[in-house]
């Protein structure tokens, strides 16, 4: 029987590196899948990934036990995303081509939902990524930003307004 992720995060706050590759093995792709909505390239998506697994261990000892773990690690990671796109600002976003393979239908509505994804609000993307990519709850959006649940709706209803308009 696996350890949960609580005694999971106090093993690895003791040093446990098998305690926390554990929690990496049950959370990595789930993070990778957010960072590459956010970022728009896989290679970005893993470093950012990397950074956020890196930053987790090294701060397991002041991990809250209030928290849930999936929570903390993607706040943790969304922190970076923030910061990595922060970092962008004035760069030319990157769009990652991964279509080989897709209808050519497909591809360009990929496409076009990464271009409208691209206008956007930072903030706002992230929360979009988080509520429909891994399908948490307001609640949890709120406690993942620090922000209250009533920002957390008004972001997602502005950013689905804007791709609605971006989308035609």
């Amino acid at each position: 029987m696996s350890a949960d992720d609580q005694t999971l995060m106090k093993l690895a706050a003791r040093g446990d590196e098998t305690a926390f590759g554990d929690l990496v093995g049950r959370y990595q792709n789930r993070l990778f899948t957010v960072a590459h909505r956010l970022l728009g390239n896989r290679a970005d998506a893993e470093d950012a990934v990397q950074r956020a697994f890196l930053n987790c261990y090294l701060k397991s000892g002041s991990y809250d036990a209030r928290w849930q773990v999936s929570t903390w690690l993607y706040r943790v990671l969304t922190n970076v995303c923030v910061d990595e796109l922060r970092r962008r600002k004035g760069a030319k976003p990157s769009v990652e081509v991964s279509d080989a393979g897709r209808p050519p239908e497909r591809t360009g509505q990929h496409l076009d939902l990464r271009r409208a994804l691209e206008k956007v609000p930072t903030e706002a993307r992230l929360l979009l990524a988080l509520r429909y990519v891994d399908g948490l709850s307001y609640g949890e959006l709120a406690r993942i930003r620090g922000i209250s649940i009533n920002t957390v709706k008004s972001q997602l209803a502005r950013g689905k307004a804007i791709l609605r308009k971006a989308l035609g």
